[in-house]
């Protein structure tokens, strides 16, 4: 429940700071004296979208923040799954918003996104406006209202898992089919460029080889005489390197015997002797492999011209990027040939997939049905307690195609007097009617899922007198069972059944116009209730029907 509630610089409000009760409680104000603005201030803590101009006129920063009470409601798990502190008793939302427009949100003073604060109220408090009684127009309403009373969430959740994979397995299958048909288009052409690169017969690394072959194979005269030069300097009799090694390591050697280090230098010339002479054979052996082969070089040229034609042509730089190409068009051209078969599989998953969901469908189907009877029962008993003692609701059910909701089109019909044919609530039903439906709606819904705080902002437009009090009784009532429920009113039958009485006020000041809430004692309620009974000029006998109204 929401056990304090701080305003500072909020529109009209200087500085509010008040504590509120359990059971119920009813806040009054004539029209303009900011009731909705404290409405407002509590929407925009519960994570409505914040205006700058909520700021209070000539101030730089407005904070709203919520003390409530949280010891007799199972929220730990949300906190656990956000990652945030929990206190077991007692939960603080703040919310900050500047001038600059600016704002920020958090939970138990951890920062927090507007997301999470939005989750955590829709679970603490739930703020009924005169604009939610077109929420009876909403299919998707009525269809809620059922389900909560019927409790059925682990059907839903069965059915939602069923239909996301059925709903996920139709796309596939419609896309496996746009894919298909257009391949199809193409088939012909990509046959024809598959047959051309296979016809190619690539191999990984083959055009690096062929053009240095063919770099080899253009210049052979000068490769030759690069060839024989060399040789010859190796192995000229006179000034050859060989011969020159060959004189030095005699000289060498000869000197080994008056000075034995030189046996080293000896040996090592030797070695380079050897290796020297190895490679001038290798040189020789080499200049007379070599020999222009006109065919091969044709060969090579038609070969690269081929491998260069094919990357123009399909836009692509190597061989190696040929080959991939190949690979993905014979990919195509097997799935065109196997289409049908793919086609066929996925028929059969997708029809599995659908039998399935039809059948957690019927399930969720079957616990709305056995829900209507007491929600119709319910809501009749209600509704000839306010006044309408000839009225018939009933709610239809119709299968509709399935969607995320099941396969189920849900709507509330309504007839408020003898003979008159049951149509649409929102086609028939008057304001008074809709407001008389919607609290008993309300009454129901809260009895299923334990809010803690329920605020209702002028749910009694279009009643008065008897049904008044009636609806007064019922949210004693539900204020009673364990929650809270706040009331702001016009009607003084509503306002004296709250077992706690708010006013709202607006003062002129110096400074400007602000607004104000106080908890009336027991004699302010007295006038105040004979206030709104007969106006500004407050009589003694308004007086004594307000003290009957509060059974005094």
């Amino acid at each position: 429940m929401l056990k304090h509630l701080y305003i500072k610089n909020y529109t009209l409000i200087d500085e509010l700071d008040i504590d509120l009760s359990s059971g119920f409680s009813v806040i009054t104000g004539e029209t303009g004296a900011g009731k909705s603005i404290i409405l407002g201030a509590i929407g925009l803590l519960l994570g409505q979208r914040a205006d700058t101009k909520a700021v209070k006129t000539d101030k730089q920063k407005c904070t709203i923040e919520a003390r409530f009470d949280i010891s007799r409601y199972d929220i730990k798990p949300w906190f656990e799954d956000n990652n945030l502190d929990c206190d077991e008793g007692e939960c603080i939302i703040r919310r900050e918003l500047t001038a600059t427009g600016k704002s920020r949100a958090f939970i138990n003073d951890t920062p927090t996104s507007l997301q999470q604060t939005r989750e955590l109220g829709e679970m603490l408090v739930d703020v009924h406006s005169q604009h939610q009684n077109l929420l009876l127009q909403k299919e998707d309403f009525q269809i809620n209202v059922l389900d909560i009373i019927a409790a059925n969430n682990k059907y839903k959740e069965e059915y939602r898992k069923a239909f996301t994979e059925y709903h996920k397995a139709e796309n596939t299958l419609q896309e496996l089919k746009k894919q298909i048909a257009q391949t199809k288009k193409n088939e012909e052409f990509m046959r024809f460029q598959l047959n051309e690169l296979n016809n190619a017969c690539l191999k990984e690394g083959e055009q690096e080889e062929l053009e240095q072959e063919q770099e080899a194979a253009t210049h052979t005269e000068d490769i030759k005489t690069i060839l024989y030069e060399a040789n010859a300097l190796l192995n000229d009799d006179n000034v050859g390197a060989l011969m020159t090694l060959h004189q030095a390591s005699t000289k060498l050697e000869a000197g080994t015997r008056l000075f034995p280090k030189i046996k080293e230098l000896s040996e090592r010339i030797n070695s380079t002797f050897i290796e020297l002479k190895d490679i001038a054979q290798e040189t020789e052996t080499t200049m007379e492999d070599i020999d222009f082969d006109p065919e091969r070089l044709t060969f090579i040229n038609e070969r690269l011209d081929t491998i260069y034609s094919l990357q123009r042509k399909f836009h692509k730089d190597s061989v190696s990027e040929l080959i991939e190409e190949q690979r993905i068009l014979q990919e195509s051209i097997d799935n065109i040939d196997n289409s049908d078969a793919t086609v066929a599989e996925q028929e059969a998953a997708v029809a599995h997939l659908l039998h399935d969901a039809q059948a957690k469908a019927d399930k969720l189907t079957e616990s709305r049905k056995k829900a209507v009877g007491k929600v119709e029962k319910t809501i009749c008993a209600s509704l000839a307690a306010l006044g309408m003692t000839n009225v018939v609701f009933k709610i239809e059910i119709t299968k509709d195609e399935m969607s995320a909701k099941g396969q189920d089109r849900v709507v509330f019909l309504f007839s408020a007097n003898k003979g008159m044919a049951l149509r649409p609530v929102a086609q028939v039903a008057s304001g008074g009617e809709i407001a008389r439906l919607m609290l008993s709606l309300k009454a129901l819904i809260s009895g299923a899922i334990k809010l803690p705080t329920i605020i209702f902002d002028e749910i009694d437009t279009g009643v008065s007198g008897r049904v008044a009090e009636k609806m007064a009784d019922i949210m004693r009532q539900m204020g009673d069972a364990d929650r809270q429920v706040i009331s702001i009113t016009h009607l003084p039958q509503i306002a004296a059944l709250g077992e706690f009485h708010y006013k709202v006020e607006k003062h002129e000041t110096k400074e400007g116009t602000t607004s104000v809430m106080r908890q009336l004692t027991k004699d302010e309620r007295i006038d105040e209730i004979a206030q709104m009974l007969s106006g500004s000029d407050v009589t003694e006998a308004a007086r004594t029907n307000a003290k009957v109204l509060l059974k005094m």
